[in-house]
């Protein structure tokens, strides 16, 4: 049962989000470069990293080829069309290029435009890292597809790669939007390949300052893959005390009625 919620309430958890990424964010100057250290963690729970460079008068910011890099030694490769293709169309929802080269992530800024924009990187380089990452490299199929064709299977609508501008005014990527209908509001939904306390807090925060903006009474909901292992209980407590939907994938036809309508 939804239970109503105050303008006041979701501003202080806002803030507090700004507050927390602000305090732990660390700076170190590195060969002519500026380090940053982000407070958000990849699947090794290490902080990602971005650097800065000045260029024709603003900044460029990249991975230094971290996340590509990273999921190759592990044995997942870009190396089919259908990955390509949606490493592009992801890359592409946050303003992200791709070094061909180097395989860096990368983008420009101004001063202007720098803190939306680094935000945009971080956000590119979980989103890719847990879109790609599989436990087993044998697996055939990528997640986000398997969610796309259980969608068309039950005849569900939906926009695909959808972004949303929250209240703090960072973008933020969902993999589907269901439309409102006469017995169901507006209807977010992110499919997550890997879950972990991190990816929920990604989302959790991300929904967070971006439910103020969406239609009264929008709902979000995290498809989560336990087709390897089971998911986390502090992943399941997360979503839940934040008002997210957990659909494990094993028991994804649970929330059919919920979708669908």
């Amino acid at each position: 049962m939804s239970v109503s919620v105050s303008i006041d309430e979701i501003s202080d958890l806002v803030n507090r989000y700004t507050s927390w990424l602000r305090d732990n964010t660390k700076l170190r100057e590195v060969n002519g470069l500026v380090e940053i250290t982000t407070p958000f963690l990849d699947r090794h729970n290490d902080f990602l990293q971005i650097f800065v460079r000045r260029v024709n008068g603003g900044f460029e910011l990249t991975d230094d080829g971290y996340t590509i890099g990273d999921l190759e030694m592990s044995g997942c490769s870009i190396d089919s069309p259908r990955r390509k293709a949606l490493l592009n169309l992801t890359l592409a929802g946050f303003g992200v290029g791709l070094d061909s080269m180097s395989g860096e992530l990368k983008l420009r800024t101004s001063s202007e435009s720098f803190a939306p924009k680094k935000h945009s990187l971080v956000q590119a380089m979980l989103a890719v890292n847990d879109l790609f990452y599989t436990a087993r490299p044998v697996v055939a199929s990528l997640f986000l597809e398997d969610v796309e064709k259980w969608l068309e299977l039950k005849d569900i609508r939906y926009s695909p790669r959808v972004k949303f501008t929250g209240k703090t005014g960072y973008d933020h990527l969902f993999d589907f939007l269901i439309p409102r209908s006469s017995a169901e509001p507006e209807r977010v939904l992110k499919a997550i390949n890997h879950p972990s306390r991190e990816s929920a807090s990604t989302l959790v925060l991300a929904w967070v300052d971006t439910k103020e903006v969406r239609p009264p009474h929008a709902r979000a909901y995290a498809v989560l893959n336990d087709t390897e292992q089971k998911v986390p209980a502090d992943v399941l407590d997360a979503l839940q005390s934040y008002d997210v939907q957990a659909v494990a994938w094993s028991a994804r036809d649970q929330a059919l009625h919920e979708l669908a309508a």
